[in-house]
């Protein structure tokens, strides 16, 4: 799927409608700005309707003018020209004025995965496996075109409606690598979201595509517990604890979930890339595969750890909703942390 990225002149953009108007062509396109559904460091997100059609849409607002603003645009444009895919985000248009790129996107209206895990009361084995059946469909998808997510987290992915039976969408592609198709390519950009960085990230080494199966294996225990693997304050202690390779499976509600499942979690938060489950392979996992044939739906009782509460209540704060504005860690901020921390710790596995 290709996009050519249209050149307009901005007409008019305020609080109810944004017009552009294409170069050197007679036609334009208006829509009506129906609510703000997101903002980060460069851009902010407009739940719209299109003036003639009637058709919502969602329109991610990228500021161009500094440097880190045009890498984010770059790397969200170079993976969406390229996919087609039921269950990542569908790029419709794009447009570029001077100082701005206007991305016209589907759009998604049942909220984040991590809204959901805060929301319920009780969660399944086979609710789990069933976004995981979608998610990892669509990893094991861009890592066939040589694309690495790098930000995979439940915030990033998002329900396409409120129904239970609504499909997921994988977003926000602002630190997106694209590599050979082979997948054999190196990465070196540190970047991520701390709690689901991969330990060869923070170990500053090259790495692999590798890097999106650990953050799918916090994500399930996430999905499962409603805590997280590696729960630190410390940022120090917590990337020494993702180091070691260091989560627990003690205390509630783990006596009740399977010994699959654990496993699933286990081949996926392995500290040696060269040993951890690909999305491929994760698909064909014993529990993925029984689990999708279940009926059970037994509830695994659990509660919400302080850390996603204080996570859910500081979005709440900050207007994040429905579709992901971009990452707020820029990876230049990423390199001096780590430098500052000055982290040496060797895993117990000796990477490749």
């Amino acid at each position: 799927m290709t996009f050519n990225v249209s050149k307009c002149k901005e007409l008019h953009i305020g609080s109810k409608n944004v017009r552009f108007e294409y170069t050197g062509r007679s036609e334009n396109r208006e829509y009506n700005i129906k609510a703000l559904i997101g903002r980060g460091s460069f851009s902010r997100v407009v739940r719209v309707e299109h003036r003639a059609t009637k058709q919502p849409f969602a329109i991610k607002i990228i500021e161009t003018k500094a440097k880190e603003g045009r890498e984010v645009c770059e790397s969200e444009l170079n993976v969406l020209r390229r996919v087609s895919h039921r269950n990542i985000i569908q790029l419709m248009e794009v447009f570029e004025s001077h100082e701005r790129v206007y991305m016209v996107m589907e759009l998604a209206t049942g909220g984040e995965l991590f809204d959901r895990i805060i929301a319920k009361g009780s969660f399944t084995e086979r609710d789990a496996t069933r976004v995981l059946q979608m998610v990892l469909d669509s990893i094991k998808y861009l890592h066939s075109l040589g694309i690495t997510h790098r930000d995979l987290k439940p915030e990033n992915l998002l329900y396409y409606h409120p129904g239970v039976d609504s499909k997921i969408l994988v977003t926000d592609f602002g630190l997106a690598s694209s590599g050979n198709k082979a997948g054999d390519w190196l990465m070196r950009t540190t970047c991520g979201t701390p709690e689901y960085i991969a330990p060869e990230i923070l170990l500053r080494k090259p790495y692999t595509n590798a890097v999106d199966a650990w953050a799918l294996g916090v994500i399930t225990y996430i999905m499962l517990s409603g805590s997280m693997p590696f729960e630190e304050e410390n940022r120090t202690r917590l990337y020494r604890m993702i180091l070691k390779g260091r989560y627990s499976f003690a205390g509630e509600p783990w006596p009740n979930v399977s010994n699959l499942a654990k496993d699933f979690i286990t081949r996926l938060l392995t500290i040696d890339p060269n040993d951890r489950m690909t999305a491929s392979q994760a698909l064909k996992h014993p529990w993925i595969v029984t689990m999708a044939a279940s009926s059970s739906m037994k509830n695994l009782h659990r509660s919400i750890s302080q850390n996603l509460m204080r996570r859910a209540s500081s979005r709440c704060h900050s207007s994040k909703s429905g579709h992901s504005s971009g990452s707020n860690k820029s990876r230049r901020n990423w390199e001096k942390d780590l430098l500052e921390r000055n982290l040496k710790y060797q895993p117990h596995h000796e990477l490749q």
